[in-house]
């Protein structure tokens, strides 16, 4: 007894450290971000900021106003929530077909969803610039059809395990009560579905919110930035990168992810515990 006490005592102090290290990265942006432009670039960088290098709220007018804030986090807004419904919708479908038709075909539709997560974006990044050009995908209310793509192989892999442990049952009632099978999705099946489809949200949302490689490959970056584009090219006069606005840049593009996951967390522990007596 003693022993299983001091063994669970090393792993909590090992997990505590474990967050300190990833947190603190995250905490020395935000102590910067309240600093003057000199106190960032010096040894000063990580201490508290002082009376004499506290810059107040300076830093994220400057990011705001300065650099056109506000219309990155609204491309970034739009490519996120349109990316985002059009994985939940089509994939959700999908996984439901793939699970209630048996056939060979769906067999193989599902393994290529599962094998496409494997598959590195390094092998089609080369032609994906051209094709997006061909088809007008090269702008911040097209290119959630790209982002379909490539988030779909983990949508159906979590939707197919979720749909498994429903009971067909429930689906075959409706269907003897005259309902269609679109009908039946959407009035049966879907609400079911809320705890997986906050999960694959949340997971698919944090992915394409921090996205940089894919709309730098895509987007026209003297047209349209979002914010990772927008931190990346911030500069000031003669290429000097002004330190104090990039770090409030920073915190001001975590917090909407942060209070995304924080609303939707009890609803993934919801989800974890009904769906363990499915079935």
């Amino acid at each position: 007894m003693i022993q299983n006490k001091i063994k669970n005592g090393f792993i909590i102090a090992g997990l505590i450290l474990l967050s300190v290290l990833y947190c603190y990265p995250i905490v020395l942006i935000l102590i910067n971000s309240f600093k003057i432009e000199t106190a960032i670039s010096t040894s000063t960088a990580f201490q508290l900021p002082t009376l004499e290098t506290f810059a107040g709220f300076a830093n994220y007018v400057q990011a705001i106003i300065a650099n056109c804030f506000l219309t990155s986090l609204f491309y970034s807004l739009i490519i996120t929530l349109t990316s985002v419904a059009a994985i939940l919708l089509f994939t959700s479908m999908c996984a439901w077909f793939i699970t209630r038709v048996a056939s060979k075909w769906n067999k193989l539709l599902y393994y290529l969803f599962a094998f496409s997560m494997v598959v590195p974006f390094q092998m089609v990044m080369f032609t994906l610039s051209s094709t997006a050009d061909a088809l007008n995908l090269n702008n911040p209310f097209n290119i959630w059809i790209i982002y379909l793509g490539f988030g779909a192989g983990l949508a159906v892999f979590m939707f197919c395990g979720f749909m498994r442990s429903i009971p067909l049952e429930i689906e075959e009632a409706s269907m003897m009560d005259g309902c269609t099978p679109l009908q039946t999705f959407f009035q049966i099946v879907f609400p079911i579905l809320k705890p997986t489809m906050v999960s694959v949200g949340i997971l698919e949302a944090m992915w394409i919110w921090n996205d940089y490689l894919l709309p730098t490959l895509v987007l026209d970056i003297k047209v349209y930035k979002t914010i990772p584009m927008l931190i990346q090219y911030f500069r000031g006069s003669y290429g000097r990168v002004e330190m104090g606005a990039m770090m409030a840049s920073i915190i001001l593009s975590i917090l909407p992810i942060v209070l995304v996951y924080l609303i939707g967390q009890k609803h993934i522990i919801k989800g974890v515990t009904a769906g363990a007596v499915k079935g």
